[in-house]
């Protein structure tokens, strides 16, 4: 699939409404005459999906934001006549669709920065970067994100020669798609080396990352942990610009019919802008933030225990830990060499007995573990990891430890998720993203291994769907699409591609809902619609499995709710009521 670009985002991110009403816990009503009955809302469509009550097409929810009744129209209306009601047509209700895996700050600032998804050669790249430096500051970083040389006729790695003839003097720094690496400018690097006070020529790396030289001169790219260097030296953005950057995000996801997100890698500061939107009603989605590695954040969870917010829709009760590299940049940690690079079998960004420490640390402080592992030798170490911290009652232990992204596993392996009870955090838009490539990086015998969505659920492994945006674009509809059909949007390759193993709709749907939620403890209250749940749904123009898979990417979302509050409604839909 090719990958949306996201600067289309941007106009429906300045215009979209914010949360109007404050998301509470259930409470029991004071049995008190002084005390006003609770305010009902009933919501009429063409049909209620995904509901256990048959042909529902009305749904009853207080004004706590919790699911009273699902059934008939005209049932509902007589049993709650003073009910406020929304009228959503022919739409079809489905519950809020959770995106399992994604990084809201990152969304937010590529949505500020110079978009670079999908161009086709470098020459592109250097239009639209003198596109957007006109539009910034002259003394100002030039900042992007989203190249993939994959996508360019000569599949190299660029250089900051290509980059130098456009911009001889001011910085630029360009993240690609997969976040796992960065290309800069001489400019760039001259002001890195400055202050971090050493060259970056020469034969020397760092663990996790690698330098790319020719000879003995750095060329540009830094990859991994490298990219820290370069990262450092771009100028901090402002508190106002992080808030306006998560203003953004979440006006773009709740477009997109998202209700929740599980945002990996979040930064204490960025837990406290998150809680000062949630105090202040602003927070638009249900935001299960995990900790950045063994950091502060994590230091703050294990202190004080896991957080979670008074309103319900924040909270911190897990760890993203990173693992490997990315394959499209060939830092994902492999078994064998690289097909496409002998010798080199990418980059592990931690060593055994470190992950081994971290993993007891994230136990003892009573915490989930999200670990990023993306080549077979790395999900082969966090499943040996995960079963020694576990210990021999792993799989019957409710510890709802993940592995992000499970992309590249071991036949062998495969079969380890379910007898450890370990959920696979997996991100349907990747194989279509990568299939053009990634057999030339793995080869014939690997690439059975690789995003094996359907050989893990038939063995028993729980899947959680998600987009890893902005690495891949925020809507969910195309993970859907990528999940049952494993082609990109021309519908090639025909028939998909590793067609064995294709989710159906219903499966797929459940790992952006029910199974979304079970992979951080929602699973009482988020992911489906039924009494007691929380109003969390969209309304789209029709149901995705009951139309053919082709027309999923073109689903319209009319309206997205979160605690029975319109988040989102679409603007030439402005005039109705849902």
């Amino acid at each position: 699939m090719r990958r949306l670009a996201l600067g289309s985002l941007i106009l429906i991110a300045l215009a979209l409404p914010a949360c109007t009403r404050p998301s509470n816990e259930a409470q029991t009503p004071d049995a008190s005459p002084a005390v006003a009955a609770p305010s009902m809302h009933l919501l009429v469509a063409a049909r209620i999906a995904g509901s256990e009550a048959p042909g529902a097409n009305a749904m009853v929810w207080d004004d706590t934001g919790r699911i009273i009744a699902i059934g008939g129209a005209d049932d509902l209306a007589a049993r709650f006549p003073a009910a406020t009601r929304h009228d959503a047509g022919d739409g079809v209700v489905m519950p809020g669709l959770i995106d399992a895996h994604g990084h809201l700050m990152n969304l937010g600032f590529a949505l500020l920065r110079a978009d670079l998804v999908g161009a086709t050669s470098k020459a592109e790249i250097i239009e639209r970067l003198q596109a957007y430096a006109a539009t910034v500051p002259a003394d100002a970083w030039i900042i992007g994100r989203g190249w993939d040389q994959n996508d360019w006729p000569e599949k190299d790695f660029p250089t900051a020669a290509d980059l130098d003839a456009a911009f001889p003097d001011r910085p630029v720094w360009l993240e690609r798609v997969d976040g796992h690496a960065g290309w800069g400018n001489s400019a760039a690097m001259r002001a890195a080396e400055a202050k971090h006070g050493k060259t970056f020529d020469g034969d020397w790396q760092v663990d996790g990352g690698r330098i790319l030289r020719e000879g003995d001169k750095a060329t540009g790219v830094f990859i991994d942990a490298a990219a820290t260097f370069i990262d450092g030296a771009v100028p901090a953005p402002s508190e106002a610009l992080r808030e306006e950057a998560f203003e953004r995000a979440l006006a773009a996801a709740a477009a997109s019919g998202l209700t929740g997100v599980h945002d990996m890698g979040v930064s204490r500061a960025d837990l406290a802008l998150y809680t000062r939107f949630a105090d202040a009603d602003r927070l638009t989605l249900r935001v299960e933030a995990y900790a950045d590695g063994d950091r502060d954040a994590l230091a703050d969870r294990c202190a004080q225990g896991p957080y979670v917010h008074d309103g319900g829709r924040l909270a911190m009760r897990g760890v993203k830990v990173y693992m490997d590299g990315a394959l499209g940049s060939r830092g994902a940690a492999l078994i064998a060499d690289y097909s496409d690079e002998p010798g080199h079998r990418g980059l592990l960004l931690m060593r055994q007995e470190a992950l081994d420490a971290l993993l007891a640390k994230v136990k003892g402080c009573g915490l989930q573990a999200a670990t990023h592992a993306i080549g077979d030798l790395a999900n082969r170490l966090v499943l040996d990891g995960y079963a020694k911290v576990l210990g021999p009652e792993a799989a019957t232990l409710d510890h709802r430890w993940r592995i992000e992204h499970a992309q590249v596993v071991s036949p062998k392996d495969l079969p380890r998720f379910a007898e450890l009870g370990v959920i696979a955090s997996m991100q349907p838009t990747h194989a279509t993203s990568d299939m053009p490539w990634a057999e030339a990086r793995l080869g014939a015998e690997r690439i059975r291994g690789a995003y094996a969505w359907k050989t893990l659920k038939d063995g028993g492994a729980r899947l959680a769907l998600g987009s890893d945006f902005p690495v891949e674009s925020v809507d969910p509809r195309l993970g859907l699409y990528s999940a049952v059909t494993r082609q990109d949007l021309e519908g090639l390759p025909l028939g998909g591609w590793q067609p064995q193993e294709r989710l159906t709709m219903l499966d797929a749907l459940a790992g952006f809902t029910a199974d979304a939620a079970f992979a951080n403890r929602r699973e009482g209250e988020i992911g489906r619609l039924a009494e007691g749940y929380r109003a969390d749904f969209v309304v789209l123009d029709a149901d995705p499995a009951a139309i053919d898979a082709a027309a999923v990417p073109k689903l319209v979302v009319r309206s997205t709710w979160v605690d029975g509050a319109p988040v989102y409604q679409r603007p030439t839909d402005s005039a109705a009521t849902p």
